[in-house]
């Protein structure tokens, strides 16, 4: 279906879907989306707008209905770039990048991506780039409180159920790293030299210089940079295409199987072993968290042993230098963890402490993967 020519628009404000600790504004969204949407599906409305309560501080979400006879899909997510003034978490949101992926997987993988139906990289109608994707009902394992936590849906699941879903989860991967032709993701190979890996983590170097300019450096960060060079692998194999985000947090699950893998933007040309490592450890960052709060937590679940194993049985490929990668992981969640961090900072919620290492919420696991104790101290 064509779209009626338009004239590129100039720039609205940001839609603010939601203000610091505001009210969602979904009149006014609803009014600019659909005048954007009828240029698409000319008699369109948007309906139902709302914005969920869990929108991150990454890109955000709004969620609605298309009104119309025939809609490609009626139940739609759109994903906003965030506002550049609002302390964002990352540098740059490319939204068109986020689309051109989606696209990729679902064009040579059997993996259950949602649809998406339209990219605007105009930022006038909405105030920023977006792109709209069809919305895949289901339950999402929770991040507030996490889903190692006792009361929420996994951590109450029998054995059995989580077994499988921790099945179904690895073998996204698996099948992502096997099924994308690396020729077909070339336009997500990272800025700088040398490999695909060299690339990753100088483009986290890039980052992490980025999050504290003008501002207190980590000692901790910085030592687990130096310790990736002490490690750093000899043989770092034929990259895939990586998700990123590897994480069940990302995935929308009915019942315990897959039926929506999400938020796409941190993919890129990497070793296998860049998802994997992300997956273990963002899982052990939720299980740390919930045992010192006084709770077992989930130990038996999405252990590092037994994703290691499942992938090399759906895959052939033995995972290798994984004390590198959950190192890598854990130094990569901890740049975002410093920048949210600073946020709160920027926003007069916090104060910034004598040590800036302990605004990093895991700062002791980090720690102990530096000095090479962090495993012995968790098998």
């Amino acid at each position: 279906m064509t779209a009626k020519p338009r004239p590129r628009t100039t720039t609205l404000p940001h839609a603010r879907l939601r203000s610091r600790g505001g009210t969602p504004i979904p009149e006014d969204l609803a009014r600019r989306l659909t005048a954007w949407l009828d240029a698409r599906l000319p008699g369109a409305k948007a309906v139902g707008v709302t914005v969920p309560a869990s929108n991150g501080m990454s890109s955000e979400t709004l969620l609605f209905e298309i009104e119309h006879p025939e809609p490609p899909v009626r139940r739609c997510a759109l994903r906003l770039a965030a506002d550049p003034s609002a302390y964002t978490v990352f540098p740059s949101y490319d939204m068109t990048r986020q689309y051109r992926t989606l696209r990729l997987v679902a064009a040579h993988t059997d993996l259950p991506v949602p649809r998406v139906l339209w990219l605007e990289e105009d930022p006038g109608p909405l105030g920023a780039p977006f792109f709209v994707m069809e919305r895949v009902e289901g339950r999402v394992p929770p991040d507030v409180m996490p889903y190692t936590y006792e009361g929420n849906w996994l951590h109450a699941a029998s054995d059995a159920d989580r077994e499988h879903l921790e099945a179904r989860s690895v073998g996204l991967l698996a099948r992502l790293h096997d099924q994308v032709p690396p020729a077909e993701a070339e336009f997500l190979t990272l800025p700088g030299d040398g490999d695909a890996l060299r690339r990753h983590v100088e483009s986290q170097r890039a980052y992490y210089a980025w999050v504290v300019d003008g501002v207190a450096r980590s000692p901790l960060i910085e030592a687990a940079f130096d310790r990736l060079t002490e490690q750093w692998p000899r043989d770092t194999g034929t990259p895939v295409l990586n998700w990123g985000d590897a994480r069940i947090g990302n995935v929308v699950y009915d019942g315990f199987d897959p039926v929506a893998v999400l938020d796409w933007e941190m993919a890129a040309p990497a070793p296998r072993e860049v998802d994997l490592g992300w997956t273990v450890y963002l899982h052990r960052f939720f299980q740390d968290l919930t045992v010192a709060s006084g709770q077992q937590g989930l130990p038996g679940f999405l252990r590092r042993d037994r994703v290691e194993a499942r992938y090399a049985r759906l895959t052939g490929h033995t995972p290798r230098d994984m004390d590198f990668y959950t190192l890598y992981a854990a130094l990569r969640h901890a740049i975002v963890m410093l920048r949210v961090a600073y946020r709160q900072v920027h926003f007069g919620e916090i104060a910034v402490p004598a040590d800036p290492d302990t605004l990093i919420l895991h700062h002791g696991s980090l720690r102990a993967m530096v000095q090479g104790s962090y495993w012995d101290a968790v098998r």
